[in-house]
């Protein structure tokens, strides 16, 4: 039985029993006759391949700059039709169960420069009022500390509680960590507090559940100002800023913490205990910034790298 007969029997299985949409199936059948192409290139058929012939299918995807999320797509549209020839009695075996997807490469995070964040600091000091004393004290704690949206805005009181000039947050699975802030931070906060009660909500019940938070929210449940509120007006923020909202989010400024931290000297570890991160390997999707600063060190303080065209020393 051909390769194309074979496919269109699977694709028939995926639609009948499993309820397969119509793009669904194109791309289990452009991934197949894919290949299938390459196996019939090295002398192999599609229903008779055994494992060394499927891996050398995955060794052509990468030699032909496949990207790892489409050559995994297609080892899993591969697994699927060689389960379909098991299971329909067609074959014996399954040749790609031992087959493992090639691992992806985590996408690095988006990035804003100091200058775009000095151009929303610059718009949230530019606001009056008791909303524009919120948004600075939002802005200087989320920049200066690095934190998770949600545990900016859950801040409780207590986190201000002690004299040092750290604030004491909670983060993923309840792992406590000390924040420092930057004296401009808790001036801000300073200066906040003096009208957070205007956030505080009408009914008594509700303020006494409000009251325990730094960042109060009159209708929200929890108490406390929500991500989704607190996003919004960051986006009206980027706006006033002249920044496209679209490149701004509460976890773009986390990144950024990060990112200028390293690349103004920080040490990945460092970063890593600031951040909250259980493990390092987190951390590690800003190595690109300590390879651009360590070139740039090279390039600046090497003995060679200081040699003019004709080879002698400047």
């Amino acid at each position: 039985m051909t390769a194309h007969r074979e496919i269109a029997l699977f694709l028939d299985m995926m639609a009948a029993e499993r309820g397969a949409a119509a793009n669904t199936l194109d791309a289990y059948r452009r991934d197949l006759e894919d290949v299938a192409t390459r196996l019939a290139a090295g002398g192999h058929s599609l229903a008779d391949a055994a494992t060394p012939d499927l891996e050398g299918v995955l060794a052509g995807f990468a030699r032909d700059g496949l990207a790892a999320s489409t050559a995994a797509r297609r080892l899993s549209a591969i697994k699927r039709f060689y389960k379909f020839l098991l299971s329909d009695g067609r074959r014996s075996d399954n040749p790609a169960a031992p087959l493992k997807a090639p691992k992806r490469g985590r996408a690095l995070p988006k990035v804003l420069s100091e200058a775009d964040v000095d151009a929303l600091f610059d718009a949230a000091f530019a606001m009056e009022g008791e909303g524009g004393l919120r948004m600075q004290a939002l802005m200087e704690i989320l920049y200066a500390g690095g934190l998770r949206v949600t545990e900016l805005v859950s801040l409780p009181l207590t986190a201000f509680a002690r004299a040092e000039r750290c604030i004491h947050v909670t983060g993923k699975g309840g792992r406590e960590r000390l924040v420092p802030l930057t004296p401009g931070a808790l001036e801000a906060v300073e200066a906040y507090k003096a009208v957070r009660s205007e956030h505080l909500p009408e009914d008594p019940d509700h303020a006494r559940k409000a009251d325990r938070f730094l960042f109060p929210s009159r209708r929200a449940k929890s108490g406390h100002l929500t991500r989704e509120r607190f996003a919004q007006l960051l986006g009206e923020l980027a706006l006033a800023a002249g920044l496209d909202p679209a490149r701004i989010s509460p976890h773009v400024l986390r990144h950024a913490f990060a990112t200028h931290l390293l690349a103004r000297g920080a040490d990945l570890r460092s970063v890593q205990i600031l951040l909250g991160h259980a493990d390092v390997s987190t951390t590690q999707i800003y190595t690109h910034v300590l390879e651009e600063r360590l070139r740039a060190l090279v390039q600046d303080a090497h003995p060679l790298a200081r040699r003019d065209d004709t080879g002698s020393q400047g």
